[in-house]
């Protein structure tokens, strides 16, 4: 169980709009074309935080993005370092598409899903773990970040929001409520990755009212059987397989 936080410190906010990227045809899948809004701008004037996302944002694929439990993506920016050293160059806010990059050493095992903070006028929930996509993979010309980013936990996650509200640059987020403590954004990444086999635990995290709904979906179908266990290529890799 975590510490509970008091306040997240925020470094960075981001927003950006879909881009169109790479070359059409190119022999390398990494260098093909692509539609990604994860190059993302800091900004540093008040915004609007809607239900969906803050104004100036966009999602490139609102079949598999976007939403109202992935209206913000989060990231802890202590992970950058190791990233930075991993891939060998400089990896800063912003790097991994997300719009708030935390300061200070929180991470997925510091926050909860549930965990209501207030930002600025605005009130969010933590909804789910982020599910690393081939998208970061061909951002960075690097095939298996996806699957590092997975098998590190070091994912970030999204929040909805409860209340609309201006936003600032600069601002914390404050600590409200933690009403399911005992799920961290790191245990229920080992409950869909690591623990995938223990439906128990599978049970115990879609039974969690406050998970968002692809993840709920997602639980649901490894307890049904309609989806399979072990169902991450196709995000992972995408058209990059080819």
């Amino acid at each position: 169980m975590p510490i509970p936080l008091l306040s997240l410190p925020v470094a960075s906010l981001q927003v950006g709009r879909p881009r169109t990227l790479g070359e059409p045809g190119a022999a390398n899948p990494l260098q093909r074309a692509w539609t990604t809004a994860l190059l993302k701008a800091p900004v540093i004037e008040a915004h609007w935080l809607s239900e969906l996302n803050i104004d100036g944002d966009e999602q490139a694929d609102p079949h598999n993005h976007g939403g109202p439990d992935q209206a913000l993506c989060v990231y802890p920016g202590v992970h950058y370092a190791h990233w930075s050293a991993q891939l060998g160059q400089r990896m800063a806010a912003g790097s991994f598409g997300e719009n708030l990059t935390l300061a200070g050493p929180c991470a997925e095992k510091d926050v909860c899903i549930g965990d209501i903070f207030q930002y600025g006028e605005a009130a969010v929930q933590v909804s789910q773990p982020r599910s690393p996509c081939w998208k970061i993979a061909r951002r960075w010309q690097e095939p298996l970040l996806p699957q590092w980013l997975q098998e590190t936990g070091f994912t970030g996650w999204y929040m909805r929001v409860l209340r609309p509200g201006r936003i600032q640059p600069g601002s914390g987020l404050a600590l409200l409520d933690r009403p399911y403590p005992e799920w961290t954004v790191a245990r229920a990444n080992s409950a869909k990755y690591e623990q995938r086999h223990d439906l128990a635990l599978v049970a115990e995290l879609a039974a969690c009212p406050a998970l968002g709904q692809r993840w709920l979906r997602k639980m649901q179908g490894r307890l049904s059987g309609a989806l399979p266990l072990n169902d991450d290529a196709n995000r992972l890799q995408g058209p990059n397989a080819g």
